[in-house]
């Protein structure tokens, strides 16, 4: 089996601008979306989070227009959008860890909890409501713990694949300067 040759720096370009503007427009759309949603069900903080992450989108597509226009330093807003996302996400994984009210889930599924239904399947299941509630807080725990595993695997990779791209970056971006 014969090894394909190492690409150019100018499809490295291409290809790596392509990525960047879906994936800037794909998190613009999706944390904006969810910022209006938020915002018209009433809930600012929520609608404040997905503002400050839909800027992550912003700041990669930025990049993408500065690579664009033959400008060096759009590598490093690629770079940042990504660990700029990152720490977002994290940050709102930690807030909404150290949020969770025990409290107030036991008093918003108390109907359900009581209802008769439930109380035949967790007596089929031999639990309690407390068995209920410890597995509703470990799912809940569970979930957020996988959003800032993913989030650092992925964010932390794409930061990456841009960092190692910058000598062909910087190679391409002189190619098309020299008209080579």
């Amino acid at each position: 089996m014969t090894k394909a040759p190492p690409l150019l720096p100018a499809e490295i370009l291409f290809r790596m601008l392509r990525l960047a503007r879906r994936d800037g427009t794909g998190v613009l759309a999706i944390a904006g979306s969810l910022a209006l949603v938020s915002a018209a069900l009433g809930d600012y903080l929520g609608a404040l989070v997905g503002v400050v992450i839909a800027g992550a989108g912003v700041f990669e597509l930025h990049g993408v227009a500065l690579l664009k226009a033959r400008q060096p330093n759009g590598i490093n807003w690629l770079v940042g959008s990504q660990i700029y996302l990152l720490m977002a996400v994290l940050a709102y994984v930690i807030w909404r860890l150290q949020a969770y009210d025990a409290e107030w889930v036991r008093r918003y599924l108390e109907p359900v909890i009581r209802s008769q239904e439930m109380q035949e399947k967790l007596q089929e299941r031999g639990a309690t409501e407390e068995d209920l509630l410890r597995g509703l807080r470990l799912l809940y725990f569970s979930a957020y713990a996988l959003v800032a595993v993913l989030t650092l695997f992925y964010q932390g990779g794409m930061a990456l694949y841009y960092h190692r791209r910058r000598a062909a970056v910087a190679a391409a971006l002189i190619e098309e300067v020299h008209g080579e």
